[in-house]
């Protein structure tokens, strides 16, 4: 999945049963969908997971989502949807048992600098567009919302650079605070997102500290922090004070668990035992087609949860 088109896609567009063995995970009847599942950690799927078994309507996909026994939901494009539709996921996630994750809460600008460069057209736009995520997480009951700071500006050394990122954080911080929000930043590798400016766990976590507020924590991606450094269980250790949120994708290819060179099981064993309650975003692809596709995606989470 290539997550730049997909984010620029959705912005411009506008009680489970108890838990099974994994090894004896079965099929409902009418189809390959594995039977209701109780998980051990809040995954979130996404808009479209799940499309042919659910239907085309997201509302229809969220209770299909629900119906598999995933608690939490993630929408990168929940800025786009009319405010409407908006209310209407947000009422009857509540209903579902269903847990907001995150969603994009301003422009990513991909191919030019805007908070690294310490425009202040660029930071108010930024400032802006954090103040209407403020009531779209009210409208979704959500509370946490992606930031991604951006292109480097080669202009500038890097130390000015984070200088003009941490300043228009901290600016933002001040409007997500008082309604007990988080803007996660994410890292996005090297390989898949030349020229950013937010490029791994380390980083992110430098900028945290210097922000130093509850609103600023990092979103762990374990794909792209996969491809930029490695070491993922150490540095989800090193960074644990200031990691709020965790998205999932194995590597190569940005596919379900189990399709890659990544032990999930191994991960999601150590980030239950130190104790995370929070939301892991299944933010990647399906690596089959069609139900049999989504059946087979349901089927490796229930393998990786099974510790």
């Amino acid at each position: 999945m290539k997550r730049r088109k997909f984010i620029q896609n959705s912005l411009l567009s506008g009680a489970a049963l108890a838990a099974a063995p994994a090894t004896t995970l079965l099929s409902n009847e009418s189809n390959d969908t594995p039977a209701p599942y109780s998980f051990k950690m809040k995954y979130a799927p996404h808009d479209g997971m799940f499309r042919n078994s659910g239907g085309e309507s997201i509302l229809d996909q969220l209770r299909f989502m629900a119906d598999q026994g995933f608690k939490a939901f993630e929408d990168n494009g929940m800025s786009g949807r009319e405010v409407a539709l908006q209310e209407q996921m947000g009422q009857l996630m509540q209903q579902l048992g269903i847990e907001m994750g995150v969603f994009v809460a301003h422009k990513i600008y991909w191919n030019e600098p805007n908070l690294a460069s310490g425009n202040k057209e660029r930071r108010e736009e930024f400032l802006d567009y954090i103040r209407k995520s403020v009531d779209i997480a009210k409208r979704v009951n959500a509370k946490w919302m992606t930031v991604v700071p951006g292109y480097k500006d080669f202009r500038q050394d890097m130390g000015f650079q984070t200088a003009h990122v941490v300043e228009s954080l901290k600016r933002a911080c001040d409007i997500l605070e008082p309604h007990g929000l988080v803007m996660v930043l994410e890292p996005l590798n090297f390989r898949d997102h030349p020229g950013l400016f937010l490029t791994d766990v380390p980083q992110a976590y430098a900028i945290c500290k210097a922000v130093a507020s509850p609103a600023c924590k990092i979103l762990y991606d374990i794909y792209h922090a996969q491809i930029q450094i490695g070491n993922i269980i150490p540095n989800i250790d090193a960074a644990w004070d200031e990691t709020e949120y965790f998205q999932i994708g194995d590597n190569p290819g940005r596919k379900e668990p189990t399709t890659g060179e990544i032990n999930y099981k191994n991960v999601f064993k150590h980030i239950h035992k130190k104790g995370f309650k929070g939301i892991l975003g299944m933010e990647h692809g399906n690596f089959n087609p069609g139900k049999e596709g989504e059946a087979a995606l349901i089927k490796a989470y229930q393998e990786v949860d099974s510790f």
